[in-house]
């Protein structure tokens, strides 16, 4: 009897079957925010928030008074060189509150932006070691700031009566605006931390970067310095209506600045949109990188 040879193998049926093989590979296009997996780690997030207004006040002599010393100091200097040197005006109030008003949301949103961009890189060990979600990490230094801000808008409601200031109902909008402002500081802040992965010198241009968006924005002087021709231009910084709608809604300077906050608001929302798709998408490499 003749026998037919076979070239395929023989497959040991006592032998386990063979693993599956999963292939990971980027996903192309929009990769959304699971808004859920937020909402799960939110505790995480309160943790990391808490755990940076800790360590900023941890060891210094002052504690939480920085919250109250910076601005009132920034307020005397802008005081002393605008006002009485250069001679720049606040209209119908004294120029120390014109001032300080508008240094609160830009604390805050300055300090929200340096936080933020930093975020990542300094959480180094955490990131590379476990999982979560990393658009906490933007997002709770972003949230500690909130705690600076509220000290030093409890001085400024002190100031206000002593200058014979009362705020009138527009005061209600006031949220809109430091919504407006953390949401800005958001923006810009995903673009910066997740360039500062990949490119660590970012760290050394952000100082630069917040003083001279500190000029451009109308907290030393009013926005009707500004040409007419240039307001538009003007407004596309968005911390322009921030710092505007704060001083109408606690001062009642002007009337609302409806064409500013209207160019601020979209440029605030393209900032976001280009800033939550490049951080997610580089959001995968961030442990191999960092």
């Amino acid at each position: 009897m003749s026998s037919i040879a076979s070239d395929s193998p023989v497959r040991d049926e006592s032998a386990p079957p063979p693993l599956p093989v999963t292939r990971l590979r980027p996903r192309p296009g929009w990769i959304a925010v699971d808004l859920r997996e937020l909402w799960q780690y939110r505790e995480l997030l309160g943790f990391f928030a808490l755990r940076d207004i800790k360590v900023r006040y941890k060891q210094t002599m002052l504690g939480v008074a920085w919250a109250v010393v910076q601005p009132v100091l920034t307020m005397v200097a802008f005081t002393l060189l605008f006002h009485k040197l250069l001679g720049v005006e606040s209209g119908n109030h004294s120029y120390p509150v014109f001032a300080f008003a508008a240094l609160l949301p830009w604390q805050l949103f300055s300090y929200a932006l340096n936080q933020s961009s930093n975020s990542l890189v300094a959480s180094e060990r955490l990131i590379t070691k476990i999982y979560f979600p990393r658009l906490i990490l933007p997002l709770s230094s972003i949230l500690s700031g909130v705690v600076d801000f509220a000290i030093a808008f409890a001085i400024l409601l002190v100031m206000m009566p002593f200058y014979g200031i009362y705020p009138s109902w527009a005061i209600l909008t006031l949220p809109l605006f430091l919504v407006l402002a953390l949401i800005s500081a958001i923006a810009v802040g995903l673009w910066l931390s997740a360039l500062n992965v990949q490119y660590r010198d970012v760290r050394h241009t952000i100082p630069f970067l917040t003083q001279f968006w500190l000029m451009i924005t109308p907290v030393a002087y009013p926005s009707s310095k500004v040409p007419e021709q240039w307001q538009t231009l003007f407004s596309l910084n968005p911390m322009v209506g921030v710092v505007e709608g704060f001083r109408w809604a606690l001062l009642g300077t002007g009337e609302p600045p409806h064409k500013m906050m209207f160019v601020s608001i979209a440029v605030t929302l393209i900032l976001l949109v280009g800033g939550v798709y490049y951080f997610r998408r580089m959001e995968a490499s961030f442990a191999d990188v960092v």
